[in-house]
């Protein structure tokens, strides 16, 4: 798998008085729109025909036109020739391909195994769900979809993916002339960039049963439709009536592409025996072959066959994905909803639901969503639905009805569910949204470090009893080490010394770079170097002798700060393994050092670890946390994880040992997500989020445990709050985690740990939180309506 991927104490009103001249309470704004990501696993191919049989004329040099978008290439190991053709084709691409959103490909010159295939190409990732969506029931790739919402949806992600076969018989002359035995590698690029863009089916077929699936379905899948009419995205999943389809006559139903061709729906190819790669995700070769520029969607290239640019059946067929499609045909009555919860909020509820189990032959119109307290009936074409207006305190219960042109569904209610308050808010930084934070206590006071997605800013923030006083650590610029790139990931902070004149250490990284830098703060001023990611090549796993690598290390850190010196710990994101490095107090430079992932021996795992991680040092031993993904399946997604403790007395880099705090199992084969640590009176204390086979791959738990003493971990449901997801952050008696994107906590102090609703705000990429101790009184802080505030009940 290497190498992939409490009790708060209310203040008196002396201290609230004086809190309140220094912190004011956030204005209300709207919820982020919740939106859904799946990798991509589906590649379209252009596949080696033989020598061209007609004479093919040279590619002209296309006009100079108008950029509608910008290409972003980061090549892999491609010749310069190579690169020319590439930057050619994404030139044409870009004159046609409308977004303001950047468009990142990641491109690879390798051998692929296939000898008949030229080049392949998938998405980044799929999403649905979006603001923007023309259909929220449909997956569209990381390019379209970023096009559509205006913005890029994930920007530590390429939107396309590219692989040419460099054994391939190439023309490399740049010269656009036809050469009957040479491929042109441009041509290519059109082809494979246009499946990349979204010209691709998330078909799959079982050639041992006969069986079809599409489990995301896409607008691609939406507009191609079987002899009956309807839908390829309506068809159950898997089944063997899809199995047939994916080898029967499909064709295109979007109005442009029928348009641009004459008023006929273009014919998908389909051959009767599937093709992976090809079949479904192409136009018909045999109808399309001589049609001169509309040729380019075709599966195979001639030898020879030269492309000048997309052609207006593909630009046609391109632009119908980004409309909404048309209705499929509804078949039966709808069965009932699934998964049906009212979730808790502030004087509203929250009603989320799965689609009933037929819903794609069903063609759901419409979801009613009544209150069974006040008969209030809300209507929505997909979940969630809220119900504002509701009093804190007061039970209600909920009832969905699905509903297409045939009838409804049978009615199924919710457990009833009490609103909550959520708790009060005082801004700290009302201009800084904190993507990223970290909490520690400085000098004797609370101090927070955080990062700004809109300025890219690392910032801290002091408390001097009276109020925060605030400055930019990096990320603006200047001298002495600073950086002007955006500080994006690998947070974390820990403190050394006595007293007043105590040390603060930063450690951060951006995804531009991706090393992992360090900033050491004494109250006064800040030094600065880099730690490591930028060394003249990567440390390999298997390599005795650990020094600097060139790996990217900006995914995850934790640190441990002691009167010895300094331990810093950070994932490997290249190999999947965890480093560390260590610099005494007498010395000078980093002492490198691989922590785990690397041999099954002496405790240690193989696995892929450290996407999570936390360390804690209790006066005398180390304390490492950490998760280890032992299995993935094809969406790349875990199926099997563990959590892993790694302790140490020392800074020897064999003076470790190792535990596992939780092992994969078939009731909960997969534990982390995110982690926390503490540590109290009574000993350190670990928590992590765990999943079973229904909930993967979502969480469903909270889970915890004592290290001091050799017990199992404790766990609650936050039934009634929604999906328990990262971040996490603890006091040991109060874990804060992230609840259907918004934040609750549990209080694992009482006898029977009881669930809290914190804020209604929601946020799909997470809310990261930290507890901080303010004039003696406990508060959480996180990034929310897009300020760094503090909560309290």
């Amino acid at each position: 798998m290497r190498g992939r991927k409490f009790t708060i104490r209310a203040l008196s009103l002396l201290i609230i008085s004086s809190l309140l001249s220094s912190l004011a309470i956030a204005v209300e704004a709207q919820a982020v729109t919740p939106f859904l990501q799946r990798p991509a696993t589906h590649w379209g191919h252009t596949l080696a025909g033989p020598a061209a049989t007609s004479e093919q004329l040279p590619r002209q040099k296309v006009a100079h036109l108008e950029a509608k978008s910008k290409f972003v290439i980061n090549y892999k190991n491609f010749p310069t020739w190579a690169k020319r053709d590439f930057q050619a084709a994404a030139d044409v691409w870009a004159s046609h391909f409308a977004s303001s959103a950047p468009v990142t490909i990641d491109a690879s010159w390798v051998q692929i195994g296939a000898v008949n295939v030229l080049g392949s190409a998938r998405p980044g990732s799929y999403f649905i769900g979006f603001e923007g969506a023309p259909d929220s029931t449909l997956w569209y790739p990381s390019a379209l979809a970023n096009a559509l919402a205006g913005k890029d949806l994930d920007k530590k992600q390429a939107e396309i993916i590219i692989q040419v076969n460099s054994d391939a018989n190439w023309n490399t002359r740049n010269d656009g002339l036809s050469y009957s035995q040479e491929y042109d590698l441009q041509s290519v690029f059109l082809h494979e960039m246009a499946h990349g863009l979204g010209f691709l089916s998330t078909d799959s077929f079982d050639p041992n049963f006969g069986f079809g699936r599409i489990e995301e379905p896409t607008p691609f899948d939406a507009y191609a439709l079987v002899e009956d009419g309807r839908r390829l995205s309506d068809l159950p999943s898997p089944s063997i009536e899809l199995g047939i389809a994916l080898r029967s006559p499909l064709v295109w139903s979007g109005a442009l592409g029928v348009a641009a061709n004459g008023g006929v729906k273009p014919l998908l190819f389909t051959p009767k025996e599937y093709e992976e790669g090809s079949s479904v995700s192409h136009l018909d070769e045999d109808t399309f072959a001589a049609s001169g520029e509309n040729a380019v969607m075709t599966p195979n290239l001639e030898a020879g066959e030269i492309f000048h640019k997309p052609g207006p059946l593909l630009l046609a067929m391109m632009e119908d994905m980004r409309r909404k499609p048309p209705a499929g045909k509804s078949t039966g009555v709808p069965l009932p909803v699934r998964n049906v919860e009212a979730l808790i909020s502030d004087g509203e509820a929250i009603i989320s639901f799965d689609p009933p189990a037929n819903a794609r032959t069903a063609q759901i119109s419409t979801y009613t969503v009544r209150n069974n307290v006040t008969n209030q009936v809300k209507n929505s074409i997909k979940s969630p639905v809220k119900f504002t207006g509701l009093k804190n305190g007061s039970a209600y219960s909920f009832t969905v009805i699905a509903t297409n042109i045939n009838g409804s569904s049978e009615p199924v209610a919710t457990e009833q569910v009490v609103p909550a308050p959520s708790w009060t808010r005082f801004v700290i930084d009302a201009k800084s949204d904190a993507k990223l934070l970290s909490s520690a206590t400085f000098n004797g006071e609370p101090a927070l470090v955080y990062a700004d997605s809109k300025s890219g800013d690392l910032r801290i923030a002091q408390w001097n009893s009276k109020a925060w006083i605030k400055r930019t650590v990096d990320g603006a610029g200047g001298s002495q080490g600073r950086t002007n790139l955006p500080i994006t990931g690998a947070l974390s902070t820990c403190v050394n010394g006595t007293g007043k004149k105590q040390t603060l250490h930063i450690f951060y990284a951006n995804e531009v770079d991706k090393d992992l830098r360090y900033a050491k703060y004494d109250g006064k001023n800040f030094t600065y170097e880099i730690v490591d990611g930028n060394g003249p090549q990567v440390n390999s796993y298997d390599s005795p002798l650990r020094v600097r690598t060139a790996s990217d290390v900006n995914v995850s850190s934790a640190c441990i700060a002691s009167a010895g010196g300094v331990q810093v710990f950070y994932r490997d994101e290249s190999q999947g393994i965890l480093l560390g490095a260590v610099k005494s107090k007498s010395a000078k430079n980093w002492v490198y050092e691989l922590v785990d992932g690397d041999r099954k021996t002496d405790g240690r795992t193989t696995g892929d670890v450290a996407f999570s991680l936390k360390a804690i040092f209790d006066g005398r031993t180390s304390y490492l946390i950490y998760d280890a993904v032992l299995d993935i399946n094809q969406k790349e997604q875990p199926t099997a994880s563990e959590i892993r403790l790694a302790t140490r007395t020392n800074f020897s880099s064999s003076g470790w040992s190792y535990r596992i705090l939780e092992s994969s199992t078939p009731t909960n084969p997969v534990s982390g997500f995110a982690i926390a640590i503490g540590k109290s009176i009574s000993g350190i204390f670990a928590t992590w989020l765990g999943g079973d086979s229904l909930s993967l791959p979502e969480a469903k738990s909270v889970r915890w445990i004592s290290l001091s003493q050799n017990s199992t971990a404790s766990s609650i449901i936050p039934e009634g709050l929604g999906t328990p997801s990262r971040y996490l952050s603890t006091d040991t008696s109060l874990i804060a985690f992230n609840c259907e994107r918004r934040l609750c906590a549990v209080d694992k102090s009482k006898t029977i740990p009881k669930k809290m609703f914190l804020s209604p705000y929601e946020n799909p990429d997470g809310i990261e939180s930290a507890w901080v101790n303010v004039n003696r009184a406990k508060y959480l802080v996180a990034g929310i309506y897009g300020q760094l505030v503090m909560l309290r009940p």
